[in-house]
């Protein structure tokens, strides 16, 4: 990777004293004009409008709102409820982690990179391969939920046709410019957002009485809050992990963003929109309109709906559950298509590490890197078609448990890189108010989400060798634990490969290669009137 952090035209002469405002490079003491480094061939076409609502919702797909009946019946309410604000937790710090690094290093694969540079070139090597994989998991794990979303209106199509033609779908999104792709998630996650306030207040309706079985109040709060105990509330927690996965995408998109000083911060500070609004508030309206034992929940032996749409069904409003599975359609369509984006960077970032073919870091005229595209949606693509002979809680039952184990791995290494980055800046004797933009809740969010992840890992052990409402065996152990003999295999073999020491020596790092040097900030007149006030509560909400 070329890293060089020439601009393009000659540095200024400190203290010209014509106004214009300039940029130290850091180590070279010259002035700069503009924002420079971290260049690759992908273009910079990205606004903070398009990373702020990637931010917001791309990630909001299956794992919320049909995986959330699985983990309702498993969990129960309060099992659930928990398993989103543990969950929660974690992406919060993690975000933060990504938020700090991406301001600095807004490189095409993020934290492939940053492990790379921060931690250990093995582990980086075993991260990125298991991330590329993770995201051509996820592309067929949301085709092959597509499926079951369509079965409430329809099975005369076969389940081939609907994976295959939202499968088209999905690489038209991707295959068109970067441009393109930003407007439909931004169309996307708009819909998804609004939506949810429908969901939160017409549920709040209906619990209250407004529909046709009366009052329910916190009733199966009450008569079953775990379902299935202690070890019931372990068990959600992968499909939790499963529906905030994609979170960490913001650090991809941030290669392609104009400004990532101004856009990253922003998306970080609407994170907890997401997170209280989707996955908190929307969770706590599903365990209290929706039964843990009704059997169409996703999983169970009836029609495997969304607990979503059995609540709008059961409460007698038709128009609702159609329009809420419409909503969720849209959503895991969304979701595959930024998993086909993130596969795609993943690669390239792989190959300016030496760790994938050269060929990878190439992107046409427009920015569509081809040679990362290609692999992802063919691999995605036909994983997807395992649907066609088995059912499809059982495949998203595989596929999630893989996801949230590499999830994990890609969270606790973004949190260990943010942690060793940190060091490494303080040892070579730089400031934190040298950083673009700082995360005030580090050093305690970046260890909360590290621990975090090494917990949950072992966790998932558990409940792979002594797995919920089942009987030990291999094959079990090895569909739900897989992902972390994946992870070792490639870290043993990047070991092999790469060898010398175990760590990075943060003394010898180089911090201006791949970092992104910003010109200073034009300083515009103060908004005023009705416009200067939602500008300010906007301001206060997302950051």
């Amino acid at each position: 990777m070329d890293n060089s952090d020439a601009p393009s035209g000659p540095p200024a002469s400190q203290g010209s004293g014509d106004g214009v405002h300039e940029k130290r490079a850091s180590i070279t003491g010259d002035i700069y004009y503009a924002d420079h480094g971290a260049d690759t061939e992908l273009k910079r076409s990205l606004s903070t409008r398009h990373l702020t609502m990637i931010a917001l919702g791309s990630s909001i797909g299956m794992g919320l709102w049909l995986g959330s009946g699985l983990s309702l019946a498993s969990g129960g309410p309060a099992g659930i409820f928990l398993g989103y604000c543990l969950a929660g937790s974690m992406i919060w710090c993690v975000s933060h982690s990504i938020g700090e690094m991406a301001c600095v290093y807004p490189l095409p694969s993020a934290f492939v990179q940053w492990t790379g540079k921060f931690v250990d070139q093995s582990a980086a090597f075993a991260l990125g391969w298991s991330y590329w994989f993770s995201y051509c998991i996820t592309i067929a794990n949301e085709l092959q939920s597509a499926n079951t979303i369509i079965k409430f209106w329809t099975s005369a199509v076969p389940i081939a046709g609907w994976i295959s033609i939202w499968f088209v779908v999905i690489v038209l999104i991707n295959i068109g410019a970067v441009t393109v792709f930003g407007e439909i998630e931004v169309i996307a996650s708009t819909i998804k957002f609004s939506w949810i306030f429908v969901v939160i207040i017409s549920m709040i309706v209906m619990s209250a009485g407004g529909a046709g079985y009366g009052p329910v109040g916190f009733r199966y709060w009450n008569s079953m809050p775990f379902t299935h105990g202690f070890k019931g509330f372990l068990s959600v927690m992968p499909t939790c992990i499963f529906a905030m996965s994609g979170s960490e995408n913001s650090g991809l998109v941030a290669a392609e963003t104009v400004n990532p000083r101004k856009s990253i911060p922003r998306a970080v500070g609407s994170i907890w929109l997401r997170l209280s609004l989707f996955y908190l508030i929307g969770s706590l309206m599903i365990t209290i309109n929706v039964s843990p034992t009704n059997e169409d929940l996703f999983g169970g032996e009836g029609t495997n709906a969304s607990p979503f749409v059995i609540a709008y069904r059961d409460a007698g409003i038709p128009v609702l559950a159609h329009m809420m599975n419409a909503v969720i359609l849209l959503s895991v369509i969304s979701t595959g298509s930024i998993s086909g984006y993130g596969g795609s960077r993943t690669t390239m970032g792989l190959a300016y590490l030496n760790m994938a073919p050269k060929v990878f870091t190439k992107a046409d005229k427009v920015g569509r890197p081809w040679y990362g595209l290609v692999p992802t949606f063919i691999l995605g693509g036909g994983l997807a078609y395992l649907n066609v002979s088995e059912s499809g809680a059982d495949v998203f039952g595989w596929f999630s448990n893989l996801t949230s184990l590499f999830t994990l791995f890609g969270w606790g290494m973004i949190c260990l890189s943010h942690i060793r980055f940190r060091h490494a800046w303080a040892r070579q004797g730089r400031t934190p108010e040298e950083l673009p933009w700082r995360s005030w809740i580090y050093p305690y969010g970046a260890w909360w989400g590290l621990i975090m992840c090494i917990l949950l890992i072992i966790v998932q052990f558990y409940l792979s060798v002594w797995p919920l409402g089942d009987s030990p065996s291999a094959e079990n152990f090895f569909a739900n634990y897989i992902s972390v003999i994946v992870i070792v295999i490639l870290w043993l073999g990047g070991r092999a490969y790469y060898r010398g020491p175990w760590w990075v020596d943060l003394d010898t790092i180089d911090l201006d290669e791949g970092r992104r040097f910003y010109g200073a900030d034009v300083e515009k007149p103060k908004v005023t009137g009705v416009k200067g006030v939602a500008k300010k509560v906007v301001g206060a909400i997302l950051n």
